[in-house]
């Protein structure tokens, strides 16, 4: 697709997939490119046919699967291309997982982690929003658990993390911090030093932490910076940081051919 930058793992080769970023798309103003967000105040318009755009880039004639993301850890199971969860009837979720053909799952970020998962022999797939709300309350691992229930094997499922807001990027209080260490100690190494009373906290590399010790033996990180490229990727931190009103999203997505 022209225009579009389509980001892909190795790990997940052979499974229809991408980390789509802000490139492309028909998006004017501070949405400019291709946000996906439903929840922002783009032209609906625009919203839709971006959402064509992605979806076509990556599985074309899927049905695209997305959620109404709340930061928490719960999964919906994507029982075929008639269960769309997209529009305004959203599941509240920030989890899906199917191993039905046709079905193509697409969570939206703006910094937090997205992270698809594939067990190939299987044929079942899984994405998550992996905030630090939705990482620290186990969304990867309840996504991992969600398609074992479905056949999948985790020692077998591969997990690829896609852009989010890097550790040089990502300055958080002493609040923060204690909130993390209280629940494991070992949490201190996803920790660096920043300004007096603050820290830099390593998103990207706790959730991979957290699916390794899942049992995910393969798990590749993208390294990419949402904050620092806003010429590919939206950011919600940067916007907050200009004083912009909104803020685009883009879209992580991976499903299965018909």
């Amino acid at each position: 697709m022209e225009g579009i930058e389509k980001l892909q793992s190795s790990a997940l080769r052979g499974v229809p997939h991408g980390f789509l970023g802000r490139r492309g798309g028909v998006s004017t103003g501070i949405h400019a490119g291709l946000n996906v967000g439903l929840g922002s105040d783009d032209n609906p318009a625009a919203i839709a046919e971006n959402r064509d755009i992605a979806r076509n880039a990556i599985l074309p004639g899927a049905k695209l699967c997305t959620l109404f993301q709340i930061h928490s850890a719960d999964v919906v199971t994507v029982t075929g291309p008639s269960h769309v969860c997209d529009g305004g009837d959203r599941p509240r979720a920030d989890a899906m997982v199917t191993d039905k053909p046709g079905c193509l799952l697409g969570i939206l970020t703006a910094d937090c982690t997205p992270i698809l998962f594939a067990d190939k022999e299987a044929g079942v797939v899984g994405a998550a929003h992996a905030g630090w709300k939705g990482a620290i309350s186990g969304v990867g691992e309840a996504t991992v658990s969600a398609m074992e229930r479905l056949g999948a094997d985790r020692s077998r499922t591969v997990a690829a993390i896609g852009p989010c807001i890097a550790q040089k990027s990502y300055e958080v209080d002493e609040s923060f911090f204690r909130r993390f260490t209280e629940e494991d100690n070992d949490n201190e190494r996803f920790f660096a030093d920043g300004q007096q009373g603050h820290y830099q906290f390593d998103l990207e590399g706790y959730n991979a932490a957290r699916l390794a010790a899942a049992g995910i033996t393969t798990v590749e990180c993208l390294g990419e910076d949402t904050y620092s490229q806003e010429e590919r990727f939206f950011s919600y931190r940067l916007s907050r940081h200009r004083g912009e009103p909104d803020y685009g999203r883009q879209i992580s997505m991976i499903g299965l051919p018909a």
